[in-house]
């Protein structure tokens, strides 16, 4: 029974781990729209006038995000859209980490340690995934110019 345990805690911390660098490129859309959803209740809209308000600004923030990635032509350009994105990611990455970790290691230096790499890790993840997600194609593709 203790072998099924532990195969079982390290089938749930990869699973998570996965969830996590898989969901690292959606923290800033997830967080406009949380803040968006909420502002909304507060004014009245109710849960569905919430819900939706929240799910369209996230959407529209994720979008204009590809957008500007696959617009923009300096690379300084698309740094500082990527650095957006990934900003939230590091902060999800090292809090994450943290919880996992606090519970592993009772020396607050080492919590620290552990949660920053988890923290450059998460945020390198996103990095190149928005980067790949952004690939543009042959010359001539993409967005017209006017």
């Amino acid at each position: 029974m203790i072998i099924l345990a532990i195969l079982l805690s390290i089938f749930t911390i990869g699973f998570f781990c996965w969830l996590l660098f898989t969901l690292a490129v959606f923290a800033l859309p997830l967080f406009i729209g949380a803040s968006a959803g909420t502002w909304a209740f507060h004014t009245g809209a109710g849960w569905l006038g919430a819900i939706i308000v929240g799910l369209v600004a996230a959407g529209l923030t994720f979008g204009l995000g590809q957008m500007l990635l696959v617009a923009v032509k300096p690379i300084w350009g698309r740094a500082a859209v990527a650095a957006a994105f990934v900003a939230p990611a590091l902060f999800a990455g090292y809090h994450a980490t943290h919880g996992i970790v606090q519970h592993l290691m009772p020396s607050g230096a080492w919590q620290t340690v552990f949660s920053v790499t988890g923290a450059i890790a998460v945020g390198a993840t996103a990095f190149v995934r928005l980067m790949g997600m952004a690939a543009t194609g042959q010359p001539g593709q993409g967005l017209a110019r006017i």
